[in-house]
Order: C-alpha cells, then sequence, then structure tokens
C-alpha cells in the first residue's frame, strides 16, 4: 500500500511555525489507540497534531488484541496495515475457541470463530479486502505512533495533563512534565480527550454518562510457558476453562488467552467485588494455570499480575467546544467481543479527517459537530454487546455444572455424555448454546454494518428504511445507502494487480464515484477542480470493473453517483442517470456545500481557479 494522499489547503496553516498563534493544531491527551490512531490520521493529512502521555512509553500490558476488518481496512488507508500485520498473530491461526476441562483435558466444545469456519469465512472474504488480525496493544501502539511521528505528528512523553480552558477560537492547555516538575501552557484549535476509562477530560467537560461502573471484576495474569504441545494441532488465541476453581464471576470459566503463539499467555478469572481481592502469590497462581492447563509441572515465568472491573457505561454526548472524546473515556466495557480498540481507532479515523477540512478550509465548523451524532449510537451499541456477550456463557455453563458432586468434572462429563434422553437434551441444548456465542465471535455484521446519521450523510429520500435480509449482528449488508461503508469489490488496478474499491477512494479526501456511462459526473467534478476532491470512473483504467461484482452490488445506474467521505462512508448517491453536465454540477454544488456545511455554489471563484 502506497502513503496516503496529503492535501493541504491553499488556506490552510497546518505548516505554520511556533511563531503563530497556536502552538499546534490538535492537542492530543493519550496516546492509546484512539490518541495513536488520531495523530496518525491528522500528520498524514498535514495537520499539525502534538500528542501528550504521562506515561515513559507506550502499552506495556496486552490488553486489547482482536483487530476486526474494519479497523485493518482503517490502517490500510493509513497505509500501515502491512506493518501491523508483521507483529500479528494472521487470521488462520486465531482458531476455534475453545471450552475444555483444561488444556490437556476433555474437550466439551468447539465453536469456529473470527469468521474461519466453513459457513462463514466466504461472508468475511466477499466483505473486506482484510482478514482479522490479533494484535496486541504493546504492538499496534508503536505502529501507530512510529508512523505518526515519520509523518509529522510530535509527542510529549513524561508530560501530564493538568486542566484546560476554551474559548471562541483554541484552548488552552495545562501540562506538566514529569522530567524537570516544570509546567507550561499549549495552544491548540481543538483537543481530543483520548485519555482512557478514567477520563479527566470527559469529568471537566461534564459529559454526561449513562450506565454502570465496576459492576464485575477480572483478575489477569501474563505469563511466559510454552504450550506449543497442547495447541499447535489446534491452534486457538482463546481457551476458556471449564474447571472448579473457575466456576465464578459472570462468565463462569478459566481463561488461556494467547499473546505471542504459543509461549506467551494470559490466564484471567472472575472474583467476587465484595470478597477478598485476588490471590496472587506465585505459587497460588501457579497452581491455577498448572490446572488450567492440566501439567503440574509446567515451567512457568510469571511477568505481572493485575485486575480490572467490568463497566458498562457509555457517554451521551462525545464533544464540548472545541473539545472531543474517543475511545474507552466515553464508551467503557469489557474485552468481550473484541470491540475496544476497534472502535477507539475508529472513532479517531470518524473525527481526524473532519478536524483536517475544517482547519484546512474546506468545511465549516458545523461539520465537527457530527462526530458525536455518529459515533455515540456506535459507542453504545458496542457497550451493550461486550456486556451481553458476558451474560451469553450462562447456557453454556448450565450444560456443563453440576452441584454437589465430589468430582464435579467427572460428573459435568458423564452428564453431556449421557446416552438416555437427559444426555440428549443437554447435548441439544449445548448446541443452542454455542449458537448463540456466533453474536459474540462471529459478528460481522455488528463491526462492518454501522450506520452514520447526521448533517454529513444526505439520506436517499427514494430508499425508505432499510430492511435487512439476515440477521444484521451477525452478517453484513454491504449497501451504497448514505450513511453505510462503501462495499468492498474488486477491481482490476492499472498494474493489472486487483485492487478494492476502498483502494481507489479514501486516502484523505471525499471521492466522487460513477461509472464510464458518469461523463456528466466527471466533467463537473474537474469544473469544480477542488484538491480535496477525486473522481473515481468504475470501469476506466484503473478501477476496470472485470468481475462485474461492482455493478452487482453497487445499487445505482451506471450515470449515477457516490459521494464517498475520506473515512470511506457514503455521503450522498444519485441512483438515477444523470447525462447533463449542469445538472451534475448543480447536484454535486448542492451536496458538497449540505455535507461539509460549506457555500460551493461559487467554487471555482472561491479556489482561485
Amino acid at each position: 500500500m502506497s502513503t496516503p494522499d496529503i492535501v493541504p489547503s491553499p488556506t490552510s496553516d497546518a505548516t505554520s511555525g511556533p511563531g503563530t498563534e497556536y502552538d499546534t493544531d490538535v492537542l492530543i491527551v493519550g496516546t492509546g489507540p484512539t490518541g495513536g490512531a488520531a495523530a496518525l490520521a491528522l500528520a498524514t493529512y498535514g495537520v499539525r497534531a502534538h500528542a501528550v502521555t504521562r506515561w515513559n512509553w507506550l502499552a506495556n500490558t496486552p490488553r486489547a488484541h482482536i483487530t476486526n476488518q474494519r479497523t485493518v481496512e482503517v490502517l490500510r488507508d493509513l497505509g500501515v496495515e502491512a506493518e501491523a500485520t508483521k507483529h500479528a498473530t494472521p487470521w488462520e491461526q486465531m482458531g476455534d475457541t475453545l471450552f475444555t476441562t483444561s488444556l490437556s483435558g476433555d474437550e466439551i466444545a468447539r465453536l469456529r470463530t473470527w469468521g474461519t469456519g466453513d459457513d462463514r469465512i466466504g461472508d468475511y472474504i466477499k466483505g473486506s479486502p482484510c482478514p482479522l488480525l490479533d494484535i496486541p496493544q504493546p504492538y499496534m501502539e508503536p505502529v501507530l505512533v512510529s508512523n505518526a511521528a515519520a509523518r509529522g505528528a510530535t509527542f510529549g512523553f513524561n508530560t501530564e495533563y493538568l486542566g484546560h480552558t476554551q474559548d471562541d477560537t483554541g484552548v488552552t492547555a495545562r501540562l506538566k512534565d514529569l522530567v524537570t516538575a516544570r509546567e507550561y501552557t499549549m495552544r491548540a484549535r481543538y483537543m481530543i480527550g483520548a485519555d482512557g476509562a478514567k477520563s479527566q477530560i470527559v469529568d471537566e467537560l461534564e459529559l454526561p454518562l449513562e450506565g454502570e461502573l465496576a459492576r464485575a471484576a477480572t483478575a489477569y495474569v501474563l505469563f511466559h510457558a510454552d504450550l506449543s504441545r497442547f495447541v499447535e494441532h489446534r491452534p486457538s488465541i482463546l481457551h476458556w476453562l471449564m474447571t472448579p476453581s473457575a466456576n465464578f464471576g459472570e462468565i463462569g470459566m478459566g481463561l488461556l488467552r494467547a499473546i505471542r503463539p504459543w509461549h506467551t499467555w494470559i490466564a484471567g478469572w472472575g472474583y467476587d467485588l465484595s470478597g477478598p481481592a485476588p490471590d496472587f502469590e506465585p505459587e497460588s497462581v501457579k497452581a491455577r494455570i498448572r490446572g488450567y492447563v492440566g501439567d503440574p509441572d509446567l515451567e512457568i515465568e510469571i511477568e505481572s499480575c493485575s485486575s480490572w472491573y467490568v463497566n458498562q457505561a457509555h457517554a451521551t454526548q462525545y464533544s464540548k467546544g472545541r473539545v472531543f472524546c474517543g475511545g474507552d473515556a466515553v464508551h467503557r466495557h469489557p474485552p468481550s467481543s473484541g470491540l475496544g480498540s476497534n472502535t477507539s481507532i475508529q472513532d479517531a479515523f470518524n473525527l481526524a479527517w473532519k478536524l483536517a477540512f475544517v482547519i484546512q478550509g474546506y468545511a465549516g465548523p458545523q461539520l465537527l459537530e457530527t462526530y458525536s451524532d455518529e459515533r455515540m449510537p456506535v459507542g453504545k451499541q458496542v457497550v451493550a454487546r461486550a456486556n451481553q456477550s458476558r451474560v451469553d456463557y450462562a447456557p453454556l455453563n448450565e450444560c456443563f455444572r453440576t452441584t454437589g458432586e465430589a468430582d464435579p468434572v467427572a460428573a459435568g462429563l458423564a452428564k453431556l455424555r449421557d446416552p438416555g434422553p437427559d444426555g440428549v437434551a443437554v447435548r441439544d441444548a449445548l448446541t443452542e448454546a454455542l449458537e448463540l456465542k456466533n453474536y459474540e465471535f462471529n459478528a460481522q455484521g455488528v463491526e462492518l454494518n454501522q450506520r452514520y446519521a447526521s448533517t454529513a450523510v444526505l439520506p436517499d429520500p427514494d430508499a425508505g428504511e432499510e430492511q435487512y435480509v439476515r440477521d444484521p449482528q451477525l452478517y453484513l449488508q454491504a449497501t451504497t445507502r448514505p450513511g453505510a461503508k462503501l462495499p468492498h469489490a474488486w477491481l482490476l488496478g492499472a498494474d493489472g494487480q486487483r485492487v478494492s474499491t476502498l483502494d481507489v477512494t479514501g486516502k484523505g479526501r471525499l471521492s466522487l464515484v460513477t461509472g464510464l456511462a458518469g461523463r456528466s459526473w466527471a466533467r463537473a467534478a474537474a469544473k469544480l477542480d477542488l484538491p480535496f476532491l477525486r473522481t473515481v470512473v468504475i470501469g476506466a483504467t484503473g478501477a476496470e470493473d472485470v468481475y462485474r461484482d461492482w455493478a452487482r452490488i453497487r445499487q445505482i445506474h451506471e450515470a449515477g453517483a457516490l459521494l464517498v467521505r475520506p473515512d470511506g462512508y457514503i455521503a450522498w448517491r444519485q441512483p438515477a442517470a444523470t447525462w447533463d453536465d449542469d445538472d451534475a454540477l448543480t447536484q454535486l454544488q448542492s451536496a458538497l456545500a449540505a455535507v461539509l456545511s460549506a457555500d460551493y455554489s461559487r467554487v471555482p471563484q472561491l479556489m482561485g481557479t
């Protein structure tokens, strides 16, 4: 992938020196997935960005790891997909999710997960040019930050955020250098609060939160042990242990999660918030891990122990004035369903192009109001889905659990293997319980069916309400309806290699997408001659529809048009054929004006052409 286009505006001061009113255009507090992605995108778009963190470096524990197709698409658009992939456990090794008595013991069930099953992999391949990847946070964050720095973003480590004030023209933040104890201020046009689940900035802005914090708790142990002999023949990054020692908490199972196959792992289990803290004494922890593995002599090196709380809360508003919040600051939930860092990176991707367009003079400030309108419903959905995924383990547990047995594991296995009518009923219930878990582990629709509604999306008045053909949580419904993500289709590139529709759009620009018959649209765009607008003629050299995939899914006439935003979402479409040049120009100017909250009726004069 080539480096994304950088499209500075003639009116932009993105390259202004320190003598200007602003020390930076955008100050970012936090260098996690949200902050790192925001810095990378803004720097890519030619906007000055400075990110601060109170820590000496980036994430030092695995935390988030599942990287879904939509996030890999974002990485692809920003030109870092290949680098991120080098640090990932590949899709095929993410494998089945196992439910077992121990790694060496009896298996209770397996679930084909992450779209790798024979019945789902076609959906995933058809829906996106990108696979899923498993990239633990300590590997993802350096990819984002190092590339942001290479493209001009600056970073302040060991820098504590103290507070801010804002006015009509900018934000003044108070910062402290933790090495020298020097306090100073920084002036920015805008600020992004990416300061995590205990966000000081969310508190300062008094952004309303709905839900419950710390409703459950989990213990995590990061350890090193060679478990190759237990898993190489059945690759899986998640193993759930249905043992008596793990029969506690909402999930009611122990966890072994592969960080680096197959020698670096996390062991996890729930504990009672009202009871004592987890026992992290080394011998106690090693005994638990050996029980999970089923090897009493396993050599273990413990790296760290920690605990975290299960939250179920989201902000109902993501911004106030010139300050915007994203990531865990505004959607707080457990890692179930693997949605955390994905949603955080996608928050940043949604916001960054809007900030860039406003700063560079392409859009009115009203465009920034659409960030909260579009991302808040996504955050709300993700919080609900992640917490429901925890609840959905109960039917699985019910199939295996027994009470009052001297050997509960043996009794549970006997219950499942009973050849009589009771055993048949339990096995039928197990089948249904596994089907329910598809909503956690094979939920392509949750990840790719996000729909935006805001003033940056112009509804198609003739389309009516969208009707889903299949379950919208499980299955992607590709569509060119405004507010949906541009569908993926393979095209023939100029060099004879195939390229995705996602590859010929995005990269910091709006894209006007039409067909060979859409000559009036191409001429309208050429007349406007906007530096941030490209024309994509599907069927022409460099984007030939040789498979006819685009013709099958475009849902518009070949002489119709789509206006695709830099984040890959469709802002507007004209489904009908447009043959008249003046009509096309008027429609395009009207759409640009509405989407960007700016007057594009006199664009040639305004842009000096």
